[in-house]
């Protein structure tokens, strides 16, 4: 595991205000709409907790959501909601579901098609709003893309084509399909001329910070969440920063397989450069294996994140077993290898002897409130079962 820290320059320089309270609560407003929703479980692993020698251990649960298994169609449904929206000159507090889903709107908009590159969950949340919406739906998945998440997002009726190409290529390959044909772009990574729809996508993540900072019981001294583009992570902490001002803030730590660790580079380089990983990512943490950060996630996350550390795939692996197995007393939980990357850091940093010096300076203490998402649950069944049952955590997909 490596670790750093963010640079200390830019601290709370970036405007965060996308984020703050008030946006959340008209972003939850727009998720209650969906006849589906229904808040996910934030659950106390207390035995965990006690066994760490921590205070506290919370995981908001999203495997729960929408039916979906993960979190990510709050991202791509708030964006494409936003955009429609946009498009017909309404504030996204006047577009409900049942509006947005309605023949009236249906025929005001025309045909839409929505194009993506997904590893599986983006793009499934994505398919699953066009369904709804009786659009149209293309997805690019990277290579090396599991057959049942192809299959989940293709049975939402998406056009659906596993590619020869790493994630990122893929977003370039979907983006050049949408300009030439006049398509909507739903990605949360951004570009220089691409930010309206990562933004929304960023704040419709708001959601599941939202509803977590209203379950917890007590106030998180530490926050870890896992990075991909950095999309995800700049929303929980944009929102914390935004919900804890004026107060003391969670500690922040990002969490990133050591295959495809984007946001640790950058952060680490500090030099005021995006930093790049290129070629194939070998991690089984599919979900995370972006290799080029998203521009707004990042300014969120240089202003307002702490740390970074980049793990090998049997942190993750650690975390899914732990919480497919719980110590009698606590609830147990399906998580996906990008699900259960961060509390699998936590466990490793809090019980391994050699992690002694990132345990201090993170400032873990047995008074610590620790708060993990786990972003998905076993969206790859085989996958899932040949890491918990069999012990795989080789850096393959």
């Amino acid at each position: 595991m490596q670790f750093t820290a963010f640079s200390q320059e830019r601290k709370n320089i970036n405007n965060i205000d996308f984020l703050n309270m008030e946006h959340a609560k008209k972003v939850l407003q727009f998720h209650k709409s969906f006849p589906m929703y229904q808040q996910t479980p934030l659950v106390d692993l207390k035995k965990l907790a006690e066994k760490l020698g921590i205070k506290g251990f919370y995981v908001k649960d999203e495997s729960y959501r929408f039916g979906l298994n993960a979190f990510k169609v709050l991202g791509g449904s708030f964006a494409i909601g936003s955009y429609i929206a946009k498009k017909l000159g309404m504030d996204i507090s006047e577009l409900s579901y049942k509006k947005m889903i309605s023949d009236g709107i249906r025929n005001k908009l025309g045909d839409i098609t929505f194009i993506t590159a997904t590893d599986g969950n983006h793009g499934r949340g994505v398919a699953w709003t066009a369904k709804q919406l009786k659009q149209k739906a293309i997805v690019y998945m990277p290579k090396g893309s599991t057959q049942e998440r192809f299959e989940n997002i293709k049975s939402e009726n998406a056009e659906v084509t596993i590619t020869d190409l790493n994630y990122d290529d893929a977003v370039r390959l979907a983006n050049d399909e949408a300009k030439k044909h006049g398509w909507v772009m739903v990605q949360d990574t951004s570009w220089e001329g691409y930010q309206d729809i990562p933004k929304w996508i960023i704040q419709g993540y708001g959601t599941m910070a939202f509803e977590a900072y209203k379950q917890l019981q007590e106030e998180p001294t530490h926050i870890f969440i896992q990075a991909g583009v950095g999309a995800l992570a700049g929303a929980v902490t944009g929102f914390f920063a935004n919900a804890y001002k004026g107060s003391e803030k969670p500690i922040v730590t990002i969490v990133e397989p050591e295959e495809a660790n984007c946001i640790f580079r950058t952060a680490k380089a500090a030099d005021g450069r995006l930093h790049f990983v290129e070629g194939d990512m070998h991690t089984m943490m599919a979900g995370l294996a972006c290799g080029e950060p998203c521009n707004i996630g990042w300014k969120v996350l240089e202003s307002y994140a702490d740390f970074a550390v980049s793990c090998p795939d049997y942190i993750s692996a650690r975390g899914m077993r732990t919480f497919g197995a719980p110590i009698p007393g606590d609830v147990r939980i399906i998580s996906g290898e990008s699900g259960a990357a961060p509390s699998g850091a936590v466990m490793e940093i809090l019980s391994n002897p050699e992690c002694e010096e990132i345990r201090r300076k993170i400032g873990l203490t047995d008074d610590s409130v620790v708060l993990c998402f786990n972003t998905e649950g076993a969206t790859d069944k085989e996958n899932y079962y040949s890491i918990v049952w069999d012990g795989k955590e080789a850096n393959c997909r």
